[in-house]
């Protein structure tokens, strides 16, 4: 189920923390939703670019200039996860360190015009076609850069329910 969410966050929150307070927003929505009985997988990503917190591109110039700005710079992803079933919820944050070849304003455009990343924090997903030619190195979990780092999620449901 996907819920609508606000993705704002207290501006006091250690980065770390900004994805696993929306990923606790979207979950008690639908928790709000459907009631306690349903256990509830709830995750958001953001990219950071210096100290700079990138979010989903407004529109294809935003998403170029995005791009722009990740080519050739190591960034991090982080994946914040929460999990509630009835009373008991737990919560965490994964991070991947991701670092761009150097990109040309046409591999760019290319990109964003063929895979409208619009719905992708840093204008970008791992497993499409940038992630093949424009990723020099990775750090971390693989799939948390795609948005799940899934390896955790299922040790922390088997925690969880354990």
């Amino acid at each position: 189920m996907v819920k609508e969410t606000d993705e704002s966050y207290p501006a006091h929150l250690p980065v770390t923390d900004i994805a696993v307070h929306i990923a606790r927003n979207k979950a008690l929505a639908v928790q709000n939703e459907t009631g306690t009985a349903i256990p509830i997988l709830a995750a958001d990503t953001i990219v950071v670019l210096g100290n700079e917190i990138i979010g989903k591109p407004k529109d294809r110039q935003d998403a170029i200039s995005i791009l722009i700005r990740l080519s050739g710079q190591h960034h991090k992803v982080i994946t914040g996860v929460v999990i509630l079933s009835g009373d008991k919820e737990t919560s965490f944050a994964d991070v991947t360190d991701v670092e761009f070849h150097p990109l040309s304003q046409e591999q760019v455009e290319f990109y964003v015009d063929k895979y409208q990343p619009y719905d992708k924090a840093g204008a970008y997903a791992i497993q499409e076609w940038i992630g093949v030619v424009g990723i020099k190195t990775i750090s971390g979990d693989f799939y948390n850069v795609m948005g799940l780092p899934v390896s955790r999620v299922v040790k922390a449901v088997n925690q969880l329910i354990g």
